[in-house]
């Protein structure tokens, strides 16, 4: 058989090969894509007077200083970089506004974001995002300031924040899967207290293909393109 008669036969199947590895991986890929998952929870963030801030402690454990301004907002996400923060701006003066400075008390600007529908367990109804000016003793923690305003708060037995004033009236942090929008219990590591939803920690569970499953295809790839080049050579 000749040289080029030979390198045609050999281009055929390394054509067919390509064809077959790059199918795979964009399969791949997409089921990455499909399977993320989130995480449907209260996450709790600090005003800087201008934006918001993913609060780096839980209500239970922050002692807010007077004047501060902090926000609470229901939603799925992934971790703490894709959190939805609070739709108002940690405005104190707007918040407060009506409700003057007291002796031995604090005041603590309060948003309180349920969230949209989309967000919203199912057969749930999310409230309307609401504003509150909580006054308290100084010492009071970020979570007492929350009942003082926006009772009744439901936790769970690890002490995670699952309701305010009543929403959701079940569910508490359940993970959601990206494909179906259904949820299944999770079983947190932390607790609320230390804001437990940072779910950078569930970075290895199976959301997509492994990164050295992806570098694998990749190597393949580029060893059959070069063998197509080879082949074109030899001709």
């Amino acid at each position: 058989m000749s040289p080029a008669r030979a390198a045609a036969r050999l281009r055929v199947p390394l054509v067919s090969l390509l064809a077959a590895l790059v199918a795979a991986s964009a399969v791949l890929l997409g089921a990455g894509s499909a399977q993320a998952a989130g995480y449907r929870y209260w996450s709790f963030w600090e005003g800087n007077g201008k934006n918001w801030e993913y609060a780096t402690q839980g209500p239970s454990l922050l002692r807010p200083d007077d004047g501060t301004v902090q926000g609470f907002r229901f939603a799925v996400s992934e971790d703490s970089g894709d959190a939805d923060q609070p739709r108002r701006a940690p405005d104190f003066g707007a918040i407060c506004a009506d409700t003057p400075a007291e002796d031995g008390k604090k005041r603590v600007a309060l948003v309180i974001d349920p969230g949209t529908t989309t967000d919203a367990p199912d057969g749930e109804k999310p409230p309307a995002l609401r504003t509150a000016c909580a006054q308290v003793a100084p010492d009071a923690s970020s979570a007492e300031a929350l009942a003082a305003v926006a009772k009744p708060l439901r936790y769970d037995d690890s002490a995670m924040l699952c309701a305010i004033s009543g929403y959701p009236k079940t569910g508490c942090g359940e993970q959601v899967s990206g494909d179906s929008g259904s949820a299944k219990p999770s079983e947190p590591t932390k607790t609320t207290g230390d804001q437990d939803k940072d779910t950078d920690e569930e970075g290895d569970g199976g959301s997509g293909p492994s990164v050295g499953l992806l570098v694998g295809i990749g190597a393949v790839l580029l060893l059959g393109i070069a063998a197509v080049v080879q082949a074109r050579r030899r001709r």
